[in-house]
Order: C-alpha cells, then sequence, then structure tokens
C-alpha cells in the first residue's frame, strides 16, 4: 500500500507532491513568524528524522515500479528518480510514511534489482528536497531550517533541456504501462508527428517499459512539442527529453530481440 502519495492499479506513484505536503505530517515546514510548528510537535518536542532513503546503483531502465517492487510491503510516499541533463542518474529518493519504515528499507541495502544489486543508505530532508527542486515544476519546497539555496526559478529549472541539441525525436518516460499509439498520438494532437514512427519500448518478455520515441515533422516541432514535459496521460505524469535517431533505433532493436 502507498501512503498519501496516490495509488492506481496497485503501483502509480502521485506526482502531486504538493497534496502530499499538506497531508502528511513530516512535511510540514514553519511559515516565518507565525511560528508553526509539524503536527503534534510543539512545545520544544523534536520531530522524529524525516523518513526518506536515498538509493543509488539502479537499472538505467528503471522506474517507480520496480521501486515499489523492491520495497514491497513498505508504506511508501513518494519516489524521486534523479535526473541529470535529461538523463536517469542510476539514483533516487524514497519517502516512506514514517521512521520505522526506514529501518526496514535499510535492511534491503544491497539486495538484488535485475542484475544490479541497489544501494540503500540514509539521507537528510535538505537533499530530498533540492532533488524536488530540481525535478518537479512546484516552487518554495523547503524549510526554513535549511540555509542553502532556495529552488531555482522555472527558467533555471528547464534550462539545461532548452539548451540540448534537438532533433526530430523526443523520448518519453512515464508512460503508463498500458498506453497504446492512439493515447500518445492524441497527447501530441496539437504537434505534427508522424503516427508511423511511434515506437513504445518494450522488454524481451513483451512487457512495455514506459518509454516511447515519437518522431515529429521537424526539430523544431519536436522542441515546440516540449511544451508537453510533465503532463498527463491518465494518472501519470510523463517526461520528455531531446533523443535521436540512433537512441530510438538500438530502443526498437532491444524491443524484437
Amino acid at each position: 500500500m502507498l501512503g498519501s502519495g496516490g495509488v492506481s492499479d496497485g503501483y502509480e506513484v502521485g506526482s502531486k507532491r504538493q497534496r502530499m505536503m499538506e497531508s502528511n505530517p513530516y512535511f510540514a515546514v514553519s511559515s516565518g513568524a507565525s511560528g508553526f510548528q509539524p503536527y503534534g510537535y510543539g512545545g520544544g518536542f523534536q520531530p522524529p528524522p524525516f523518513p526518506v532513503v536515498r538509493l543509488r546503483g539502479l537499472p538505467f531502465n528503471c522506474s517507480d515500479v520496480e521501486i515499489l517492487k523492491f520495497f514491497a510491503g513498505l508504506d511508501i510516499v513518494d519516489v524521486l528518480l534523479v535526473n541529470k541533463s535529461g538523463r536517469f542518474t542510476g539514483e533516487a529518493f524514497v519517502v516512506f510514511a514514517g521512521p520505522m519504515q526506514v529501518e526496514f528499507a535499510l535492511q534491503r541495502d544491497r539486495q538484488n534489482m535485475g542484475r544490479r544489486y541497489v544501494e540503500v543508505f540514509r539521507c537528510k530532508r535538505q537533499d530530498y528536497y533540492n532533488a524536488v527542486a530540481a525535478e518537479v515544476n512546484y516552487e518554495g519546497i523547503y524549510d526554513n531550517d535549511y540555509h542553502g539555496s532556495p529552488p531555482p526559478s522555472r527558467a533555471k529549472r528547464f534550462s539545461d533541456k532548452d539548451q540540448m541539441e534537438y532533433t526530430e525525436i523526443l523520448k518519453m518516460r512515464g508512460l503508463p504501462f498500458s498506453a497504446k499509439k492512439a493515447e500518445i498520438i492524441e497527447f501530441f494532437k496539437d504537434f505534427k508527428l508522424i503516427d508511423e514512427r511511434i515506437h513504445i519500448a518494450c522488454r524481451p518478455d513483451g512487457k512495455a517499459t514506459g518509454e516511447a520515441y515519437v518522431e515529429f515533422i521537424s526539430a523544431e516541432e519536436a522542441k515546440r512539442a516540449m511544451s508537453k514535459d510533465k503532463m498527463t496521460i491518465g494518472s501519470r505524469y510523463v517526461e520528455l527529453f531531446p533523443s535521436t535517431q540512433d537512441e530510438a533505433r538500438r530502443a526498437e532493436s532491444r524491443s524484437r530481440q
């Protein structure tokens, strides 16, 4: 079971971190002179540690579903896959419903996900907030006890993708595993794509990876279509990245194997 991050078809993690923060006591923040305290922690009592762990060594085709399965039986509030310059780094943050869940999660350190062993270790709330600020279209997710730089502006957060070289190809990540070509065409209905050049990536066993490659009529049209980045298909928000013909061909080749 998941925490307040939302659930659909058993394995969906909600992308609306705002709702998660409003409904979970570990996300309560102080608000300047109002002296607001986290729920139940007034009168000088210190709240327990923020219930987050960091994962390292994840497979590069990893999705939040694999992470949820890796921590099966634990109550997960949020999963955040860490990207840099549009590429998955093999790291993730996982927020649990409470500190005891973290202790159980740490016992899974160096267990395997596929052929890779995954490191699970403690981290700080500010590390998670930093990652959220860099990844999610949301301003001000940090508490007043953290004296680092505030979250970057919207323009700064999207500068990496803006500066990347575009071709006619966009990569989609985070698709519902049931997504069909018709849903992708509908998603990009305001843009000119080539219907027969949509490839939904699959694993060798035929199961969808949650990724797809879409070819547009021009690099300029692909760049315009990036305005759909982090919009939703069903209950999932979809990330978009500039890609290449070679990357799309490799994905198509892997799907055929």
